[in-house]
């Protein structure tokens, strides 16, 4: 059998804003509404649908995607351009730089709830990048 995820449910405050954001930094184009859901797919088939729920019970999380070279330009001159703060690694310890891990690049940056997002053009380990 092979395993694949199809779709993560992602706590905001607002489903529309969350989903929006996301959509504008990585370049992507927001879905429609199904449901309280407002999906953002990826390339790769898995959907990240958007579920507003009360602030007091959302618990972040990490999300990382894996994109090429000439994508992360373009995420990261959007994630500049809009103000955003970010940092080289998950703890916040290096602000306003991105790491070379693994011989790509990497960044860091919060959402509107505050789910740390991560953009990185190669995967841990040193295999080939998107």
């Amino acid at each position: 059998m092979a395993v694949q995820l199809n779709h993560t449910i992602v706590h905001a405050r607002d489903n529309r804003e969350s989903a929006e954001f996301l959509a504008h930094i990585l370049g992507l184009e927001v879905g429609a509404e199904w449901g309280p859901f407002v999906a953002l797919e990826l390339s790769n088939a898995v959907t990240l649908d958007f579920a507003s729920i009360p602030a007091e019970s959302i618990v972040t999380q990490h999300y990382a995607f894996l994109v090429t070279e000439e994508e992360f330009d373009g995420i990261f001159g959007r994630i500049q351009d809009a103000g955003l703060t970010y940092y080289a690694d998950p703890h916040g310890k290096q602000p306003g730089e991105i790491n070379h891990n693994d011989g790509g690049r990497g960044v860091y940056f919060k959402d509107p709830v505050r789910h740390g997002m991560e953009v990185i053009t190669r995967p841990y380990g040193g295999g080939d990048g998107a």
